[in-house]
């Protein structure tokens, strides 16, 4: 393999950051690629963080022998992710780069410039962004449909990151994709020092959902189905909005008179450390997923997990976790009320999961089956 690769990469927001899991990818690969060798350049949007400004960094051009450079960006709902896409895939082209790689399909929009000019161009589909609810009608449908539909006819590779996505490239376009899943680190477990200082939380003492707080990740049945409970565990709902203020209102107004619900906003760092370390439970109750690298994160934690029935959730845990029938809300109350009467069944989980997830999901295996396709 060409040890000095000069690799481009857009579609995230920006790294280093926790603001989705396309962040968490782009960081991991880049990183990786770097220590062996390779030229890396990230183009990033401008603009505040998603979860506000309090989380924003200041700008470096470097990080961990990334470069880093930030595109104009137009600051508008629905404008940023577009504006920065098109001025990346601009600059990428006009670059001296060997590959250009894209990450989700509405940044693959753009694909067709860098290779009009003659770049190796690799697309990685993290999901049908198009299914997602605040993209199902309108301008943004029909920019990221188009932009599934470009990545087919320009890129030279696409990755998809569960089976499900595999078949439905070649069931509906007859593109043969590559599924390369995401990978996960072995963390070291923290003892709840911040999480009791700053929300009263202790070890074993909640359930925990983490993840952008919008309708797909099935946060309505969470909080519907668990002021049903009969438990003193706290439901923890870590997460910032993504373009949806108005949803987590919705789920603030669904939780009134319930103390036990407690939302947090956006965590990184020590305290989401502390918060995957000491939970009792982890919940993902998703409607639709592309690779869910928060379940990775907690099962990589030790945790016993409730996840719903999706192909993309249940590929993940296999037999390791506990599983409930999609939006039901019943089926999801039931279920975590067996958990809180029964310890030893958690305690069966927990002793089940880091081994078996951190040797099936390897970032140092998804780097090499990715660079291999930038040398095809």
């Amino acid at each position: 393999m060409k040890s000095n690769l000069k690799i481009a990469m857009f579609g995230h927001k920006r790294i280093p950051s926790r603001e989705g899991g396309i962040e968490i990818v782009v960081e991991e690969l880049c990183t990786r690629m770097v220590q062996i060798g390779h030229q890396i350049t990230c183009y990033s949007r401008a603009g505040h963080h998603v979860s506000g400004a309090g989380y924003d960094t200041k700008a470096t051009k470097d990080y961990k022998g990334i470069r880093l450079k930030i595109v104009p960006t137009i600051k508008k709902k629905g404008l940023a992710a577009v504006s920065s896409s098109f001025f990346a895939a601009l600059f990428t082209a006009l670059g001296n780069y060997d590959v250009v790689h894209i990450h989700a399909e509405g940044p693959a929009f753009f694909c067709w410039i860098p290779k009009l000019f003659q770049k190796k161009v690799v697309v990685t589909v993290h999901g049908l962004d198009w299914s997602r609810e605040k993209w199902k009608s309108g301008f943004g449908s029909k920019f990221i449909h188009q932009g599934e539909r470009n990545a087919v006819k320009y890129a030279d590779e696409i990755i998809v990151l569960s089976t499900g996505v595999q078949r439905y490239f070649l069931d509906t376009y007859g593109r043969e994709t590559h599924f390369i899943p995401n990978g996960v680190n072995k963390p070291v477990c923290r003892e709840a020092n911040l999480i009791k200082e700053k929300f009263g939380l202790t070890k074993d003492g909640y359930f925990l959902f983490l993840g952008r707080i919008v309708p797909e990740k099935g946060l309505r049945y969470l909080v519907e189905s668990f002021k049903n409970v009969k438990t003193d565990k706290k439901l923890v709902v870590a997460g910032g909005a993504s373009d949806t203020d108005g949803f987590m209102k919705e789920l603030e107004k669904m939780a009134e008179g319930d103390e036990r619900i407690l939302f947090t906003g956006f965590v990184q760092g020590v305290l989401l450390e502390e918060l995957y370390s000491n939970a009792y439970v982890y919940i993902l109750p998703s409607d639709l997923e592309g690779m869910p690298l928060s379940l990775l994160e907690a099962m990589s934690y030790g945790n016993c997990c409730l996840v719903s029935d999706i192909e993309e959730c249940v590929a993940v845990v296999e037999d390791k976790a506990v599983i409930f029938e999609k939006s039901n809300v019943n089926d999801l109350k039931k279920k975590s009320q067996m958990l809180c009467d029964h310890p030893e069944i958690v305690a069966e989980y927990r002793n089940k999961v880091v081994d078996f997830i951190c040797n099936k999901y390897s970032w140092n295996d998804v780097t090499d089956k990715t660079l291999e396709l930038y040398i095809y």
